[in-house]
C-alpha cells in the first residue's frame, strides 16, 4: 500500500498559513502513516510569505513538504481595493490548472484535498481527480455557520444584509446564541454587490464536501459546533484546534519588549496590538495615549499606521510619534510604558506581566489569549474581526466590549472616555471575566491532549483518511 498522502491549499495571508501548517505538522505527530503535502499560492501584495514559508520549511525538515506555485497572472489590484476577498477567489480560481498539475506530478498517492475557505474552486479539481476534500476553516465555528447561512438569507430577505435596514436590525444566524446586529457583520458581507455575492459562493459549496475542520474546540463554541454538527445537510464536523504557532519569534525588538517586561510586576501590563494589518490614523493615536495615561495603566503599545486602499500591504510604524502624540507623553509614561512597532505577540501574552489584552480579534489572536489565560478588550479593526468580537463579549462572554463595530478607515473615533474605561475593566483584578478566561485557558490546553476533544477529533479525521485509502 503506497502511503497515503494529504496536499492542503492554504489561502495566501499568512494568518491562513499558521494554522495549516500547524494542523498539518499535529496530524504526522498522531499518525507517521500519512505523508503531507502543502501547496503555498502567493499574491502580488504578500512578499512576507515566501520568507514565512522559508522559516516553515527549515523548522518541518523533511516531514511535510511545501511547494510553492508560480505565481499566475493575478487579477487587476483595482479589484483588490474593490474587494480584497473577491480578489483572493479570483487569484485562487486562477491557479486551478496549476494545483491539478502540481497534484499529478508530485504526489503519488493522493487522499485527499484539505482547502481554506477560500479556495471552493479547488472543489473542481479534487472532482477531476477522483479525490474527496475537506474545508480547513481557521476562523470560528460560528463564523462558519454564517457562510453556511448565507444562501438562506438571501432566499429569505432577497438581498444582502444592509447596516441601515430599519425594517430588521438583528439576524437569527443558527450558530450565534443572540440575534447578531448588522452592525458587527463582516463587512464584506455587507457590500450589496461583490462581496456578498463572492461568499455566498463559498458558503454554498460547504456542503459538497466530505467534512468540515475548523480551528475551535468544543468546550470554547459549544453552542456553535453542536448546531453544525446537529444539521443533518452539513458535512460531518471536526474540531481540532486551538492550533497555534508558539515558538519563539525573535525580531529586532524582542529583547527591548521582553526586557521592558521583565521589570513590571505580574499581571500589570495591558498589551495593545492589532495585527499586521491594524492600524490607526494619528488623531486615533492621540485619544489612546490620553486613556493610557489618564488610566494609570501599565502599558505595551504596539503602533501601526492605519491601512488605506493606496497602501494594502504589512503597515509600518511611525518614525515621528513624539509629534502626534501628546506632549510630554513619554516623559510621563517612563518606566510603566513602552511603545514598539512589531511586536512578538506570543512571547507577549506568556510573559506573567502581562494582564490584558487590547485586540482586533483575529481568530488566531483570540485563542493565543485564551490558551495563555490573558482576557480581551475588543477593538475591532476589519475582516470577520467584528463578529468574532461580538461572539467573545455577548456569546461567550470572554471579553471586555471597547468597541464591537468599529472598521478600518471609517472615519470614526473612539474617545480616550471609552478607552479608559474599557482598560480599567479589562484589568481589574475583581472583574469575574478574569477567572471565566482562566478556567478556559484550562479548557483549551486539555482539549488537544490525549482523550481531549480535539486530540480525539483529530484522530477521528485521520482514521476517515485511512479507512478510505484501505478500501
Amino acid at each position: 500500500m503506497k502511503q497515503p498522502e494529504l496536499v492542503f491549499v492554504p489561502g495566501p495571508g499568512i494568518g491562513h498559513i499558521v494554522s495549516t501548517a500547524e494542523f498539518a505538522k499535529q496530524l504526522l505527530d498522531k499518525d507517521s502513516r500519512l505523508a503531507i503535502t502543502i501547496l503555498v499560492i502567493r499574491t502580488p501584495i504578500t512578499p512576507d510569505v515566501d520568507a514565512y514559508v522559508e522559516s516553515l520549511v527549515s523548522s518541518s525538515g523533511n516531514r511535510i513538504r511545501y511547494i510553492i506555485l508560480p505565481l499566475e497572472d493575478p487579477p487587476s489590484i483595482d479589484l483588490l481595493v474593490e474587494c480584497p476577498e473577491n480578489y483572493v477567489t479570483l487569484l485562487i480560481d486562477g491557479h486551478k490548472q496549476c494545483v491539478k498539475e502540481t497534484i499529478v506530478k508530485h504526489v503519488l498517492s493522493c487522499s485527499g484535498l484539505v482547502v481554506d475557505f477560500f479556495c471552493t474552486g479547488l472543489i473542481d479539481v479534487a472532482n477531476q481527480l477522483n479525490l474527496p476534500t475537506y474545508i480547513f476553516f481557521p476562523s470560528t465555528a460560528g463564523f462558519l455557520g454564517l457562510m453556511l447561512y448565507l444562501p438562506t438569507h438571501c432566499e429569505k430577505f432577497g438581498k444582502s444584509f444592509d447596516i441601515l435596514d430599519t425594517e430588521v436590525t438583528d439576524y437569527d444566524i443558527p450558530t450565534y446564541a443572540h440575534p447578531v446586529p448588522a452592525s458587527v457583520l463582516p463587512t464584506v458581507v455587507l457590500d450589496k454587490e461583490i462581496g456578498f455575492e463572492c461568499m455566498m459562493k463559498h458558503g454554498s459549496r460547504f456542503r459538497e464536501v466530505k467534512g468540515l475542520i475548523i480551528n475551535t474546540f468544543v468546550e470554547l463554541e459549544s453552542y456553535a459546533v453542536d448546531t453544525l454538527a446537529s444539521d443533518k445537510k452539513n458535512p460531518k464536523v471536526y474540531t481540532v484546534g486551538p492550533l497555534l504557532d508558539l515558538k519563539k519569534a525573535p525580531g529586532i525588538e524582542h529583547e527591548n519588549i521582553m526586557s521592558f517586561l521583565d521589570t513590571q510586576p505580574d499581571s500589570s501590563v495591558v498589551f495593545l496590538c492589532f495585527g499586521s494589518m491594524g492600524g490607526f490614523v494619528p488623531t486615533q493615536l492621540v485619544q489612546m495615549a490620553i486613556a493610557l495615561e489618564r488610566s494609570g495603566q501599565r502599558f505595551l503599545w504596539s503602533v501601526r499606521q492605519e491601512r488605506t486602499k493606496e497602501k494594502m500591504g504589512v503597515l509600518n510604524g511611525f518614525s515621528n510619534l513624539d509629534e502626534i502624540l501628546p506632549q510630554g507623553f513619554f516623559e510621563r509614561t517612563k518606566g510603566r510604558g513602552m511603545i514598539c512597532g512589531w511586536a512578538p505577540q506570543v512571547d507577549v501574552l506568556a510573559h506573567q506581566a502581562v494582564g490584558g489584552f487590547v485586540s482586533h480579534c483575529g481568530w488566531n489572536s483570540i485563542l493565543e489569549s485564551i490558551w495563555h489565560g490573558v482576557p480581551i478588550a475588543t477593538w475591532p479593526i476589519y475582516a470577520e474581526q467584528q463578529i468574532n468580537a461580538f461572539e467573545m463579549v455577548k456569546d461567550l462572554g470572554l471579553a471586555v466590549e471597547l468597541k464591537l463595530d468599529y472598521r478600518s478607515g471609517c472615519g470614526v473615533l473612539v474617545s480616550a472616555d471609552k478607552i479608559e474605561k474599557a482598560l480599567r475593566s479589562l484589568m481589574d483584578k475583581g472583574n469575574p471575566l478574569r477567572k471565566k478566561v482562566m478556567e478556559m485557558k484550562e479548557k483549551s490546553r486539555k482539549a488537544v491532549v490525549n482523550g481531549g476533544s480535539s486530540f480525539d477529533s483529530m484522530g477521528s479525521f485521520i482514521q476517515d483518511i485511512l479507512s478510505k485509502n484501505l478500501h
